[in-house]
């Protein structure tokens, strides 16, 4: 298992708000000591350059990163979060390259804040400012020769701007499971045949809710994506404060086999996750993902 992570990342933010630097201050911490078999890289690529950001992002968005205004109550201006952002972008793109390169037996996961897959095309929102996944997976088309590239998101909330990003581009596909009713409201119904949304009820049972996990998960694999591009999001746990959701941390470890399994090229970004167990289940997710990455 190979780690993208640059610590500067825990560098802006407040204790006083759920996404804070401690989710990966205490995530780091806990897996250096838990699995000193893993690897970690700190992105030699520094900041993502605007005409990367491009691919994705309107120039008022980006150009909106500097300007000291916040865009709403939950996703408030920080100084430098233009350069967090940026740097949040190249590891998930350093992380997607690793994936291709490497093959489905060398997993790669970027830990890093801001996360991203609310931000669309022109506002940043939900804790969100650029959407590293959705640019990463532009990047891996134009780039790295990935012709098909499949984005699974299981965060509880809805990747609202990553599906806004990808919608209609015939060789890109996204799939998402999330809580409705619930934050950002969207994500009730399929859309154009490059988008598939499981909507799950706040308190489903887990087996209903892993039933849809693993319906989207298959319909991520009937795509025949060169490229599995993943939205981690772990405040679908029981006990996280923003959701009403049923998993558990071994639920977390059955999602990570059945990437490992699926036997495709895979990288990951960290999302949502608000509760102090958050390594716990990165953990759980990682490691199995890695053994069965790691199995013939």
């Amino acid at each position: 298992m190979l780690l993208f992570h640059d610590p500067r990342c825990a560098e802006y933010g407040s204790a006083q708000r759920p996404e804070q630097p401690a989710r990966v201050l205490r995530s780091v911490a806990h897996l250096r000591r838990a699995q000193p078999g893993w690897l970690w890289r700190e992105p030699g690529a520094g900041t993502a350059p605007d005409s990367i950001l491009h691919l994705a992002h309107v120039e008022s968005l980006v150009r909106s990163l500097d300007a000291g205004r916040d865009f709403d109550a939950d996703t408030p201006w920080f100084p430098r979060i233009g350069e967090h952002a940026r740097r949040a972008v190249a590891a998930a793109i350093e992380a997607a390259e690793h994936a291709l390169t490497h093959g489905p037996g060398s997993p790669a996961f970027s830990l890093m804040r801001p996360p991203g897959h609310h931000a669309t095309d022109n506002r940043a929102m939900g804790f969100c400012y650029l959407n590293q996944v959705a640019i990463a997976a532009l990047v891996a088309q134009r780039r790295f020769g990935a012709a098909r590239v499949a984005v699974w998101d299981f965060d509880a909330h809805h990747g609202n701007g990553t599906e806004a990003i990808l919608l209609g581009r015939e060789d890109l596909f996204f799939a998402s499971v999330h809580q409705f009713p619930g934050y950002p409201g969207t994500g009730t119904k399929d859309l154009r045949p490059n988008v598939r949304n499981w909507p799950v009820a706040p308190h489903t049972p887990r087996p209903e809710h892993m039933a849809a996990l693993r319906a989207s998960l298959d319909a991520v694999l009937a795509f025949r994506p060169d490229l599995i591009l993943v939205s981690a999001g772990f405040d679908a746990y029981a006990q996280d404060p923003l959701t009403a959701m049923t998993l558990e941390r071994e639920d977390f470890a059955t999602l990570g086999t059945w990437l490992g399994e699926a036997r495709r090229p895979a990288a990951a970004v960290l999302e949502g996750g608000y509760h102090e167990d958050l390594p716990l289940l990165i953990e759980a997710f990682l490691g199995a993902w890695d053994k069965a990455a790691q199995s013939r």
